[in-house]
């Protein structure tokens, strides 16, 4: 594939004469393979040594054969699993400082002095206190004949580099840690396999989930699900709770709905510091209610199974930034975790980070839970706001006097339904009055166009497609009928939920301004495609889910190809012009290469993919797995590489084809498609309501200013409303993709994995943050 422009340094020659240490420590979580496997290929790459240490520090104590190299083909086939695949135990002999002068010795003699240490709090701390020891345990090992001077010389600092495996996600100063994806994974499959029972008896369920000391899945959970109510030990509930918890379900149970179903973290307490279980909500539910009510406790369950697409490719990214972080370090540089905030690659000085969190224990452990909850940092905050007023806010009996409606534009994808669902039901809280608009702008010409109430979305947020109907038609030709109808139904905003439609859609009305005083209204456009090719967004909704379903179907045939030995797989996938999903895929299923548009390539790029899969053929790796994006070239069609990799291929390896389709729009969107639908939904109203009061006067509504129309995207860190005129300079129109997108600047990553020698550029690297200032502001109120 095309070389990449070379970076700062020679990053193949970063690691010559160094080595590195790789353990897993702690509770496992899924994604940790993905991480290892990083470590030892970009070790590899760099010319370090890299050694699996297994059973955690256990191992790291014991030595002998726990301390292993690793090889490339090592950690092949590694992506896929859940767990750790290098064991992790609970150590108490590293308590010590016995068992301590015992590890450090296993380093020194294989010329350890770097070392990558991958779990929680617990363990991370650990490792500083190795490294704060290190020089003085390094001493006394001299004096005491484990080592010699020579070698005390060569080994004189240790460097850490963290990475946050923990399904909790309840490590400060990182949005998520390896493993929150996955769970939550889990746990959405038994509530939607609940939900259903649940409906068919008219029952009550109670859902424990992990989360001693932290929320965050049990929060997550009730946004993901739409639970009738949540506990999490961050933010206890009031001292009558009983009282409003039965209102609550009593007022679902009246609106209409079969079921109910409360999330509980398994640290949940009251004001006063008293456990609130499973089985206490269940008493009261049936003395109370006379419900009959059912208790699931997840356990185990949720660290289990096949890592996400998101927790493989950030195992991957960390595991990366990792290895750059601990050959750049110096005896100067303090010990850090590698993390990501957004989509951003960070560092932060690890004692920071473990003592926030051990601030938020205290805090709560105090009955500072407010504080708590500041210290959880502003996306756990922001999510805690919109589920209170999602779940505990009713419409007020006093409306605004302001119509909005909402529509679908493009292409469907999962996760449409929730955004809508959130976006009538902050409307109403608003005391908007909300119309669904059928079929896009087809539907709004054409008076396709009626009243929704809080009632009628209740059960959308965990169903794919879009439910209003979509369209692709844009709204050019129909200026006058849509005019009319805006005017007809007294539509005073737009929220228009969809894909590179909805935003070239959006810009037509603009320009139609000029001509239909109708049109002067405030319109938001919400970005869901498969594709993720909306200009003025990292993210789209749809994604996430479409990705999911690309890998998951990779390993499939990562495991037929690995059955018949010496088979290529040429897999094409969707995205129009847009390589996201292909370079994304890539990445999470471990693919040897991924044809995009973005990236020019040609026959001599060809010939050197199909001379490496023949130089891997002769490992123990016998499989190849190749990802081609639709239109990433009109004349080296699917077929084309299909029969050029077949030829010359011929007597190395066969190959077979496979086109995804439209099987990439379907499915149940995955909890972040659930969750940033949710979000999108509830600040799209929240921006568009104080858009329609600035446009007031007398009584009529009149927008005609470039802000009044903007694209809620997801940019770097947060989310950001953006004029969509402004975003017209940076869209390519005749390919339908943004001019700059952030994620090409993976896909050296993904080449390096694959074993190919190029130069990654490490200009942009991730800079030491400090945690203390991150996170405590939260956005303006929704």
């Amino acid at each position: 594939m095309p070389q990449q422009p070379a970076g700062r340094r020679h990053t193949e020659t970063l690691g010559a004469g160094k080595a590195i240490a790789v353990l897993t420590s702690g509770g496992d979580a899924q994604g940790m393979n993905a991480a290892v496997r990083a470590v030892v290929r970009v070790g590899i790459y760099t010319g370090a040594k890299v050694y699996f240490v297994h059973e955690g520090y256990q191992g790291l104590v014991d030595g002998g054969d726990n301390i292993k190299e690793a090889t490339w083909e090592s950690v092949s086939m590694m992506l896929q699993l859940g767990g750790t695949v290098i064991g992790s135990a609970r150590c108490q002999d590293f308590r010590t400082r016995e068992g301590r002068l015992r590890a450090a010795r296993n380093l020194v003699k294989r010329g350890i002095t770097n070392l990558c240490v991958i779990g929680g709090d617990g363990s991370l701390t650990g490792a500083n206190t190795f490294r704060a020891e290190w020089s003085s345990l390094l001493a006394e090992l001299v004096k005491g004949g484990g080592i010699t001077a020579e070698e005390e010389k060569k080994s004189s600092y240790l460097n850490i580099v963290g990475m946050v495996g923990s399904i909790d996600n309840d490590f400060c100063g990182t949005d998520m840690t390896i493993g929150t994806d996955s769970a939550l994974h889990r746990i959405m499959e038994i509530v939607d396999a609940i939900a259903t029972t649940a409906q068919s008896h008219q029952r009550t369920f109670v859902l424990e989930v992990m989360g001693r000391h932290c929320g965050y899945l049990a929060l997550i959970t009730a946004l993901a699900c739409g639970a009738d109510w949540v506990f999490i030990p961050e933010s206890p509930p009031e001292d009558d709770w009983e009282e409003h918890l039965c209102r609550r379900l009593t007022e679902t149970r009246v609106g209409g709905s079969r079921l109910n179903i409360i999330i509980v973290a398994e640290g949940a307490i009251d004001k006063h510091g008293k456990a609130i279980t499973s089985d206490d909500i269940k008493t009261l539910v049936v003395k109370r209610l006379g419900y009959d009510t059912r208790v699931t406790i997840l356990g185990h369950v949720q660290r289990g199974g096949t890592p996400s697409a998101f927790d493989r490719i950030l195992g991957s990214r960390m595991g990366v930034e990792a290895v750059m972080a601990l050959l750049e370090g110096t005896p100067d540089t303090p010990a850090c975790v590698v993390s990501l905030s957004g989509n951003q690659a960070v560092r932060l000085p690890l004692m920071e980070c473990v003592q926030v969190t051990k601030d938020v224990t205290t805090a709560m452990n105090e009955g500072r839970f407010e504080e708590a909850l500041k210290l959880r940092g502003r996306s756990f905050q922001n999510n805690w706001n919109v589920y209170k007023l999602l779940a505990h806010i009713r419409p007020p009996a006093t409306k605004s006097g302001y119509t909005l409606a909402v529509l679908n534009v493009g292409a469907p994808a999962a996760g449409m339904n929730a955004a809508v669902r959130a976006t009538v039901r902050i409307g109403l809280i608003h005391g908007h009055r909300m119309l669904a608009v059928h079929d896009g702008f087809e539907g709004l010409a054409f008076g396709q166009v009626e009243d929704i109430s809080w009632e009628r979305v209740g059960s959308w947020i965990g169903l794919g497609g879009s439910k209003l109907g979509t369209k692709r038609t844009l709204p050019k030709k129909y200026f006058e009928e849509i005019s009319a109808n805006i005017t007809s139904f007294g539509i005073h905003g737009l929220i228009i939920i969809g894909g590179f439609e909805a935003f070239t859609g959006s810009l037509e009305l603009m320009e139609g301004r000029t001509r239909f005083e109708e049109l002067c209204i405030p319109f938001c456009i919400i970005p869901a495609t498969v594709s993720n090719n909306v200009p003025g967004s990292d993210f789209s909704i749809g994604a996430d889910t479409a990705l999911n379903t690309i890998t998951t179907t990779c390993d499939r045939i990562k495991q037929s190809a690995a059955g018949t030995k010496r088979r290529v797989f040429i897999i094409e996938t969707m995205g129009g012009f847009c390589g996201y999903l292909a370079t994304m895929a890539g990445l999470a299923a471990g693919a040897d290469a991924a044809y995009i548009y973005e990236e020019h390539f040609n026959i001599h790029d060809l010939q050197i993919n199909v001379e490496h899969l023949t130089e891997k053929m002769k490992t123990t790796v016998k499989r190849g797995l190749v990802l081609r994006n639709e239109r990433c070239n009109e004349n080296y069609t699917t077929d084309f590489i299909y029969n050029l990799y077949s030829e010359e291929g011929k007597g190395i390896f066969d190959c077979r084809k496979n086109v995804l389709g439209h099987m990439q729009q379907g499915g149940t969107p995955t909890p972040f498609d659930r969750n940033f639908g949710t979000k999108m939904g509830a600040k799209a109203v929240a921006w568009i309501t104080g858009k329609i009061k600035e446009c007031s006067r007398q009584g009529r509504i009149f927008a005609n200013t470039p802000d009044s129309a903007c694209l809620l995207g997801m940019r770097k860190r947060s989310l950001v409303f953006q004029p969509i005129t402004e975003l017209k300079e940076q869209t390519d129109f005749e390919h339908r993709i943004p001019r700059d997108q952030w994620w090409l600047k993976l896909r050296p990553i993904l080449k390096i994995l694959a074993k190919y020698n190029i130069e990654l550029d490490t200009s942009e690297r991730a800079h030491l943050e400090h945690v203390t200032r991150k996170g405590i502001p939260v956005e303006p109120s929704i």
